[in-house]
């Protein structure tokens, strides 16, 4: 929130900017902002992969999980080897029980977790399913490991640190975290918060926001002619010939262009009655680069 508000007070926009998902304050790389409509999308970023590169210093626990807190837990990790670490780590990839740190924004009972632990309060919470799809090491230099962890919605890597420290015997806390990539975003295509500065001052700065649709590409998509068009922006449900729901999923969901080019909706298709429901509706009048080819269905 706090880049949210510098770049509001940049752009000269109070409103309609938001992020597609949290960073801890300690933590560095992608920051997904979004403006306008494209706010409207941020739950398919919330949703999609994020990898991480995380190092975690093993043999001493935090009261946060990370080097902020107190430590409240030395361990001997002079004996743990990459093979026994290697060991450890199949435990913590593929779907995994997961509790979330008392410091995060989580909410119990209408108060952030970290309010409850700033004000010496403990509560249960209870584990929630993460998905780890991968994890690697990629440097071992006792008593630091490094790895590569791609992951689903909701994962803290945190609490995977300080797991994988208690897995291990030792402890282990977050020692340094960078987001490289959220959703079709990464890190080495990112800016500067402070080139983004430098631009706001020439006015130049938002000659580079990528077009709402770049948050859609792993979704399919297609082009609806005029009188669909018209359905669609009223919120109606449209008929499309029969091959283009061919082979489509129940309540797939696709990106729906103008013959324009421009993004019209997210469309879902509702197979039994062979109609493509709308499901976010835009109205945008700039083609996009990730149109498909115009189609007069």
């Amino acid at each position: 929130m706090d880049v949210v508000r510098q770049i509001k007070k940049m752009s000269g926009q109070r409103k309609g900017v938001g992020h597609g998902g949290t960073l801890d304050p300690q933590a560095e790389g992608v920051l997904v902002m979004c403006f306008g409509q494209a706010t409207r999308l941020m739950e398919f970023l919330v949703d999609s992969l994020k990898e991480y590169r995380m190092e975690v210093c093993l043999g001493i626990t935090t009261s946060t999980y990370d080097g902020e807190g107190d430590v409240t837990k030395r361990g001997d990790a002079s004996n743990v080897s990459i093979d026994t670490i290697e060991g450890v780590l199949d435990s913590f990839r593929g779907s995994i029980d997961q509790t979330p740190p008392m410091y995060s924004a989580l909410k119990v009972e209408g108060k952030r977790l970290y309010q409850l632990a700033r004000a010496g309060v403990e509560v249960e919470r209870p584990p929630r399913k993460v998905e780890i799809f991968q994890l690697q090491i990629l440097e071992y230099h006792p008593p630091t490991v490094v790895l590569n962890v791609h992951s689903g919605r909701g994962a803290y890597m945190r609490s995977l640190a300080h797991d994988i420290g208690e897995a291990l015997g030792c402890g282990g806390y977050l020692k340094n975290l960078v987001r490289l990539k959220s959703g079709p975003f990464r890190v080495e295509d990112a800016r500067a918060l402070s080139d983004v500065h430098g631009e706001a001052s020439d006015g130049s700065w938002n000659e580079s926001i990528a077009p709402v649709d770049s948050v859609l590409l792993s979704l399919k998509s297609l082009v609806v002619g005029k009188p669909a068009e018209r359905y669609i922006r009223s919120g109606q449900p449209v008929n499309l010939p029969a091959s283009v729901g061919a082979n489509v999923g129940y309540l797939e969901r696709f990106r729906a262009y103008t013959n324009e080019g421009c993004l019209l909706a997210v469309v879902c298709y509702d197979k039994p009655n062979s109609q493509w429901r709308p499901y976010k509706v835009f109205h945008l009048d700039t083609p996009s680069p990730h149109a498909p080819n115009a189609d007069p269905s």
